[in-house]
C-alpha cells in the first residue's frame, strides 16, 4: 500500500513579522544574559531564523538590543496611556503607578530594563536610547498628570525604587529592614 503524506508547506513570515518573532526572542535573552552576555545565534535558533539573517534584519548585536530597548520602554509608555486615558492629576498619577507594579510582575520586562540601564552605564548609543524612552515617559507623565517636575521626579524615584524591590524580591525576603522598606515605598501616594 502506498500512502503519499501531503505536506503543508511552511507559512512564509514577511521580515516585519520576523522582525517581531526576533525582538521577542531577542528581549528574552538580552533580559537573561545582558547585552554582552546574549547570543546572537541563540537569538536566531529560538527565532527560527538563521544568525546571517538575523543580521539581515538588524545589521549588529548593538542594534538588536537598542531595538529591543525601545521596544521595552515603548511598551511601558504604551501601558502608561492605556492606565490613563480619561485621567488626569493625581488620579492619572495613581493609575500610572499601579500599572506599573503590574509590569513589574514580570520578571522578563524588568530584568530587561534592568540590562538595558547596566548596558547604557558603558555604551553611548544604547544610552542614548534608555535617555530618550525614559525622557518619553517622563513627558508623558508630566503632562497627563499636571504635576510638576519635582512631583513627578518623586513618581519616577519611587519607581526605581520599585525596580530595586523588585530585582531583590524584597516583597518575599523575610527580613525586617526589607518589609520596612516595602511598606514605607507603597506607603508613598503619588
Amino acid at each position: 500500500m502506498n500512502t503519499h503524506y501531503h505536506m503543508v508547506p511552511p507559512v512564509r513570515q514577511t521580515a516585519d513579522a520576523r522582525r517581531i518573532t526576533v525582538l521577542a526572542a531577542a528581549r528574552s535573552h538580552f533580559a537573561n544574559h545582558g547585552y554582552h552576555g546574549a547570543s546572537t545565534d541563540a537569538i536566531a535558533r529560538d527565532a527560527g531564523i538563521s544568525q546571517p539573517y538575523l543580521f539581515r534584519l538588524f545589521g549588529t548585536k548593538k542594534e538588536l538590543f537598542i531595538a529591543t530597548a525601545r521596544g521595552c520602554m515603548g511598551e511601558t509608555l504604551a501601558a502608561f496611556r492605556e492606565a490613563a486615558d480619561g485621567l488626569t492629576g493625581p488620579d492619572a498619577l495613581a493609575a500610572i503607578g499601579a500599572r506599573y507594579g503590574q509590569l513589574l510582575e514580570d520578571r522578563e520586562m524588568l530584568n530587561a530594563q534592568m540590562q538595558m540601564y547596566a548596558a547604557a552605564c558603558t555604551d553611548p548609543d544604547i544610552r542614548q536610547t534608555a535617555r530618550d524612552g525614559y525622557g518619553a515617559l517622563f513627558t508623558y507623565v508630566e503632562r497627563v498628570s499636571g504635576a510638576s517636575a519635582d512631583q513627578v521626579t518623586a513618581f519616577f524615584a519611587q519607581g526605581m525604587l520599585l525596580n530595586v524591590i523588585a530585582a531583590l524580591e524584597l516583597e518575599s525576603a523575610g527580613e525586617k529592614w526589607a518589609a520596612r522598606m516595602v511598606d514605607g515605598c507603597l506607603a508613598i501616594k503619588p
